[in-house]
C-alpha cells in the first residue's frame, strides 16, 4: 500500500513539474512544446524527456537553463542557437545539437516556415525541466 501512494505520488509530482516547465517556457514568442513522453532514466537520480518544439516563423526561445542536458534534433526549418558566451550557430534540418546541464540559451527562428524539432532530456529528478535565465552579459 505504502508503494502504490509513493508511485502516485512520484507520478504526480513528474506531471506536475512537466507542466510548470512547459507553461514556463509556453511564454516564449511563437513557441510550442508538446510533451511526448517521461520516465525515469537508468542514470541514479535523473528523469528523461521527449518533447516535440515547434518555433513559428519569427518566433523565439527566450534565455533558459536545464538542470540536465538538452539533445535536440531539427526536422524542419533553420534555427539560430544562442549559448552564452558563444558565437550563434546556424542548426538546419538533419542536424542536432548538445546543450550540457545548466548553460544559459536561447534560439530564434528567422524564417518564414515554421522550425520543429525534437528535444531529449535528461535532467535531475523531481526539477523542472527548464527554467527562464536572465540573458548572459556581453
Amino acid at each position: 500500500m505504502h508503494s502504490t501512494k509513493t508511485n502516485i505520488l512520484r507520478q504526480l509530482t513528474a506531471v506536475s513539474l512537466l507542466l510548470i516547465s512547459t507553461n514556463l517556457l509556453a511564454q516564449n514568442s511563437g513557441v510550442t512544446r508538446t510533451p511526448v513522453i517521461q520516465a525515469d532514466s537508468s542514470i541514479p537520480g535523473k528523469e528523461d524527456y521527449i518533447f516535440r518544439i515547434d518555433v513559428a516563423g519569427g518566433g523565439k526561445v527566450d534565455w533558459h537553463t536545464h538542470p540536465g542536458d538538452e539533445i535536440s534534433y531539427v526536422m524542419h526549418g533553420e534555427l539560430e542557437l544562442l549559448l552564452a558566451n558563444q558565437a550563434p550557430r546556424k542548426i538546419k534540418p538533419g542536424e542536432g545539437f548538445v546543450i550540457p546541464a545548466g548553460v544559459v540559451h536561447s534560439a530564434k527562428n528567422h524564417g518564414k516556415d515554421p522550425v520543429k524539432l525534437v528535444g531529449v532530456y535528461v535532467v535531475e529528478k523531481g526539477q523542472p525541466v527548464a527554467s527562464p535565465a536572465s540573458p548572459p552579459a556581453p
